[in-house]
């Protein structure tokens, strides 16, 4: 559903937006529970989940700023910090023996605020609602500051794994 998604946000069809967007959250929440309740997980589709998560959510908010609901620099930064990520995560899966990619405190709440502002905006802008859009202009400035320490944070943990492997291993008695 993320083309529909996407257009019905460029094209501030907000509501529709939000309504798509439900179905899919539902249809992806069902689908989890019926694969785990009937042993049909694969490691493609553990793979596969998080991509189609994070293609959804960019799709949403480049939608977003399309449809002139949020500032080009709130996409650049939430953007940028997902690239960075990536690229982060293929190099040490490149070139190094680091495995442990897995989701930081910080990046999950910038994930959560991204799908709360997401919602928000929906509504504050299909109902045209005054108070709920000064309160996404307040979420906006969030998502930005935890873009940010979210990027650094995972940038912090890689350079900090990178150095304790630098170290020379101590000298046995």
């Amino acid at each position: 559903m993320t083309p529909f998604i996407l257009w019905a946000l460029a094209h501030e069809h907000f509501l529709l937006g939000g309504w798509l967007f439900g179905g899919a959250a539902f249809t992806d929440m069902l689908d989890g529970a019926v694969a785990r309740k009937f042993g049909g997980e694969t490691k493609f589709g553990q793979y596969l989940d998080p991509i189609a998560d994070k293609t959804l959510l960019v799709s949403m908010y480049l939608g977003f700023a399309a449809g002139h609901a949020i500032p080009v620099w709130t996409v650049a930064l939430i953007f940028g910090r997902d690239l960075w990520i990536v690229l982060m995560s293929a190099i040490a899966l490149k070139f190094t023996t680091y495995r442990n990619l897995t989701p930081s405190v910080w990046g999950k709440a910038s994930t959560f605020l991204q799908i709360m502002t997401a919602i928000a905006l929906m509504g504050a802008y299909g109902y045209k609602d005054a108070i709920l859009l000064r309160i996404c202009d307040f979420m906006i400035w969030g998502l930005a500051i935890l873009a940010i320490i979210s990027g650094l944070d995972y940038t912090w943990r890689g350079v900090r794994w990178f150095m304790d492997k630098r170290k020379p291993a101590p000298a046995s008695v």
